[in-house]
């Protein structure tokens, strides 16, 4: 069980780079910083639905999107902030929410603000995002005035960081690297969360963060196989369901719901084919020996 956090610089260009982070970590959600939408852009993933906080402006800047794989129960939030947050509650054995977080450089953000978001964000929750805070307890040489900030953040709401000293960032002018991308979460979900920094920047200058969840088995869990309808037998389905009076009559509202659940799936598992649980892999129909030629040369560079 994944979830991904990388700051893309560009969700239309790092199209082809999201598809190959699907396919490597089979992630459930993706918080993705600086996606530059714009309200009026239609973006997609195959298998995924897409919440996004985007700019109204002429020139797309900034922006956050989570992306969250179909086969997971979710619900967006709706957040009153003017921080560039987007959240979402997803149900994976149990509820947890997700919020992707983007702090611009040179903006000044109130600590109310922070607050604020805290406030509207039920536990256990994990926030992910480019936060732009140095600071040594995350990696960094030296603490900046956001790094304070986000350090008297984590104090005042006990929330646990997940980061480590590996590097996220790498700062093209100066040739440096740096760790401003950070995963917090709530104490309850500390124990079972491990954090790991992908080794390649995707053509961004931000390494994506993998957090991976060592409750559930990530080749297993979350793929349940599913009734393929266009395929049932529905006449045969008809007479294998009918609910009579008879299972409801002298029976409590627990158990009469029961007995209907049972005759349904029933009827269900005799006239409806199930699918596998698995996950399709992006494809890039594009893609050939030149394009895997090139890219170990980049990787090798």
């Amino acid at each position: 069980m994944a979830f991904v956090s990388w700051n893309c610089h560009g969700f239309r260009n790092k199209s082809s780079e999201l598809k190959d982070i699907i396919n490597s970590y089979k992630s459930a959600c993706i918080a993705l910083q600086e996606t530059y939408i714009r309200v009026n852009d239609t973006v997609k993933i195959r298998d995924y639905s897409i919440f996004s906080n985007t700019s109204s402006s002429t020139r797309a800047s900034g922006g956050i999107a989570l992306a969250v794989a179909n086969d997971i129960p979710s619900s967006c939030l709706n957040l009153n902030t003017n921080l560039q947050a987007v959240a979402l509650r997803m149900h994976i054995k149990s509820l947890i929410t997700i919020c992707s977080l983007y702090l611009p450089p040179h903006q000044t953000v109130h600590q109310t603000e922070l607050n604020n978001l805290i406030s509207q964000l039920p536990s256990p929750f994990l926030i992910l995002g480019d936060l732009n805070g140095h600071s040594p307890l995350w990696g960094g040489t030296e603490t900046n005035s956001r790094g304070r900030q986000i350090e008297q953040f984590l104090a005042d709401y006990n929330i646990c960081l997940l980061n480590n000293n590996e590097k996220t960032h790498f700062h093209l002018p100066t040739q440096t690297f740096h760790s401003i991308d950070l995963a917090l979460c709530t104490p309850a979900l500390l124990p079972f969360l491990n954090l790991t920094v992908d080794d390649h920047l995707h053509n961004s200058d931000h390494f994506p963060l993998i957090i991976t969840d060592n409750r559930h088995n990530s080749a297993n869990h979350y793929y349940s196989p599913k009734y393929v309808y266009n395929a049932a037998d529905w006449q045969k389905f008809s007479p294998l369901a009918d609910i009579t009076y008879d299972i409801i009559d002298n029976h409590t509202v627990d158990e009469a719901l029961e007995n209907i659940i049972s005759i349904i799936k029933t009827a269900a598992d005799a006239s409806i084919p199930l699918a596998k649980g698995t996950r399709r892999r992006q494809y890039k129909p594009w893609w050939n020996d030149l394009c895997q030629q090139a890219y170990k040369e980049q990787q090798k560079a």
